[in-house]
């Protein structure tokens, strides 16, 4: 069984038809990645997974629970965790205070030991725990996005354009971050624009064109595939 099922996803926003019948899954263990242009539907299918979106049709389960319709908090307490594009960050508190907020589903005793494994994950975090998170570099506030959505201990953990506005050197430490994620358990979907990276990581892909899923396959096989080159990897 999948840990995610999406089938036959219908969103519309009021006439414009965004997401037009799309289906697939992740088991768990995976890192499967979304990719394609801009405006192709990507972060919408994950906000509609997150119960941010409400869809006119189709289902989405986790463990074989179907979930659409269950408020987008709830959702989080049953093992799945979005980090948002934009990092969306809680600007105004310190470093430590963000990660707290993202221990709301948690017992109180289980705390302290997610934001120990948190800093693990992210020595550059625990550097700056006391520092005020809108003073951070980009990529320090992709760490603590990442790191937020981590402490609610989720098997499935969803990643929208986690690399978006960061310098090079900086993408390729957070890709690193990803694969030690999954390492230690965790199944990620990803949305990602850079493709070259997101597939080079992915066990398998799907390439979304217009809110329709066109091609599918594993990260190797998108990688070589010559429509996939030509549109998203300048190749």
């Amino acid at each position: 069984m999948a840990l995610l099922q999406v089938d036959n996803l219908h969103v519309y926003y009021g006439n414009i038809h965004a997401i037009k019948d799309i289906s697939f899954h992740v088991d768990e263990g995976e890192i499967v990645t979304l990719i394609g242009a801009n405006g192709a539907g990507k972060s919408s299918t994950l906000n509609t997974i997150a119960g941010l979106i409400k869809p006119r049709s189709g289902s989405v389960t986790l463990e074989g629970t179907d979930i659409l319709g269950i408020p987008a908090h709830k959702i989080v307490s049953r093992g799945m965790a979005l980090c948002p594009e934009g990092r969306r960050i809680f600007q105004q508190l310190t470093v430590q205070e963000n990660l707290e907020m993202g221990s709301y589903t948690r017992p109180n005793s289980e705390v302290e030991e997610s934001i120990e494994k948190v800093y693990e994950h992210f020595p550059r975090l625990k550097e700056r725990y006391k520092q005020i998170a809108g003073t951070l570099s980009g990529g320090e506030q992709q760490m603590l996005a990442m790191g937020r959505a981590l402490m609610s201990k989720p098997k499935l953990m969803m990643l929208d354009e986690p690399s978006m506005g960061l310098a090079p050197i900086l993408v390729e430490q957070i890709f690193d971050i990803i694969l030690q994620l999954h390492k230690s358990g965790t199944t990620i979907l990803l949305v990602e624009q850079n493709a070259q990276m997101a597939l080079s990581i992915a066990d398998r892909g799907y390439v979304l064109e217009t809110g329709r899923i066109v091609t599918s396959g594993t990260g190797k096989e998108l990688l070589q595939d010559d429509s996939v080159r030509k549109a998203y990897l300048g190749a």
